[in-house]
């Protein structure tokens, strides 16, 4: 089942219009929530950051769209599909319904919520062979439009066939000045020493959930500095560790990029630190 503008209906006779505005225009948002036991991991960050998406978009909130009320819709869903005592990654996808070309005809939000069962509740440590390149045939656009999750995807997806094509598992995106920005499907953090860097929303890096949790875990550790600033391509295999966060994953070790192969003794940690806070809400 998914709930299609607040009625469950089953997957397959779900529909919409060949002239929906998130299919012809990109003109949608989305949020992918991780939901463990009918609990979901920081609810209060999504939303808020849908909020925000929306807002950057112009479209028109709901009068409804309350957190009590899209919670409610979430877990409602979760329950139906018997998810409610397994781990479950939920898609929440908001579009501005159809009328008009490039100019809206409606400022009305229509809305989809997907699901689909996860393998663990809570996040492990993956140490298998990881290897990126860089992916420069495209470049993200620094500013506040690309850390928003909208239905603008081209360079993720052209990026991932490049992947594919060239058997990596995963590609670094640089933004008009050449830094580095994030992955395909997270955010970059760098180690060097006691040093951790992550690129900063100014360069057009995702405004992603793990990566919020993650600098509020670094910044209680006495041991390491953060730094939010610009990654140049040559840092990158000078780094002791490189990973990759989101909110399905948590952390991914890199092990190799070009020819340098990296450690994850800290990503480890990190990750034990994720799980705890997750545990926590």
């Amino acid at each position: 089942m998914i709930n299609l503008d607040g009625n469950l209906v089953a997957e397959n006779e779900a529909s919409l219009s060949i002239t929906n505005r998130g299919f012809a225009y990109g003109d949608a948002v989305f949020e992918t929530i991780r939901v463990i036991n009918g609990k979901i991991m920081f609810w209060e960050d999504h939303y808020f950051r849908l909020m925000a998406s929306m807002r950057i978009m112009r479209m028109e909130i709901p009068a409804n769209f309350s957190p009590e009320f899209l919670e409610e819709e979430i877990l409602n869903l979760v329950k139906e599909n018997a998810l409610d005592s397994t781990a479950a990654r939920v898609k929440f996808s908001a579009y501005r319904k159809e009328g008009g070309y490039y100019r809206p005809t409606t400022r009305e939000i229509g809305f989809i919520i997907t699901t689909e069962e996860l393998s663990n509740a809570f996040y492990l440590l993956n140490e298998e062979n990881y290897e990126v390149e860089l992916f420069k045939d495209h470049y993200i656009t620094s500013g506040l439009f690309s850390t928003i999750k909208s239905n603008n995807r081209a360079i993720n997806v052209l990026g991932s066939i490049f992947a594919s094509e060239n058997e990596y598992d995963n590609c670094f995106l640089i933004n008009e000045k050449k830094n580095v920005v994030e992955a395909l499907n997270g955010n970059l953090f760098l180690v060097k020493g006691d040093k951790i860097k992550t690129p900063p929303l100014t360069d057009g890096a995702l405004n992603g959930i793990t990566r919020k949790k993650l600098l509020e875990i670094i910044k209680t550790l006495p041991d390491l500095t953060l730094e939010e600033t610009s990654i140049s391509p040559f840092e990158l295999q000078k780094a002791d560790e490189l990973f990759i966060t989101n909110v399905i994953a948590g952390i991914q070790p890199i092990t190799k990029y070009r020819k340098k192969k990296f450690d994850n003794k800290l990503a480890k940690d990190l990750l034990s630190k994720l799980n705890v806070k997750a545990r926590l809400g």
